[in-house]
């Protein structure tokens, strides 16, 4: 069965976007940038909701822009193929290889899990998305890009809920840039 992750850059404080909406503290350095080209491989559907789909649209086009680089070039061409899952009550069409959900949370991830074959991780991307997800007890691991900065506040990367989740660590790496990567899988 298609596992269903959660990944996003993070505060130390735990935040994906600091008060103002801002998340230049997170911009990844070569090495970050790298790992987050090679995390893209394995993911086989991305579900994102509205504010992180309008963010990532400027990859849909990057390839015309002469000034990337070419890891840039190299996550353009992954991610542009990639099939997306765009849940949003105000938009009315998306581009590309994504599609609005047809129906709630649940029951895309349902649907999808259900897929034959190896299709690659289910990956959830967004606070708000994310959120509904654990509350559904959907997510099956959530990793975290810790950056080495305090915002004081802003989008958390974790659901505000009074649930208790156990979760076991998977994996850890640490960056030259001091940024930390932490994997952890629910604990079932």
């Amino acid at each position: 069965m298609r596992s269903v992750t959660y990944s996003m850059n993070v505060s130390l404080d735990g935040y994906i976007a600091g008060p103002d909406g801002g998340f230049d503290w997170s911009e990844p350095d070569e090495e970050v940038f790298r790992f987050w080209i090679d995390e893209i491989r394995g993911v086989g559907v991305h579900l994102l909701g509205r504010r992180l789909y309008e963010t990532m649209l400027y990859w849909e086009t990057a390839e015309q822009d002469q000034s990337l680089d070419d890891a840039e070039l190299e996550w353009a061409a992954l991610w542009k193929p990639l099939p997306k899952v765009v849940f949003s009550t105000t938009l009315s069409a998306v581009r590309g290889q994504a599609r609005l959900a047809s129906g709630g949370l649940a029951e895309e991830i349902g649907r999808l899990r259900a897929e034959p074959g190896e299709g690659g991780e289910i990956a959830i991307g967004g606070a708000t998305l994310a959120a509904e997800a654990a509350e559904l007890d959907l997510i099956d691991e959530y990793r975290a890009i810790v950056h080495p900065v305090l915002v004081g506040g802003g989008i958390p990367f974790f659901p505000r809920r009074e649930r208790r989740v156990d979760l076991e660590l998977v994996e850890t790496r640490t960056f030259n840039s001091k940024v930390v990567y932490l994997r952890h899988r629910v604990a079932r």
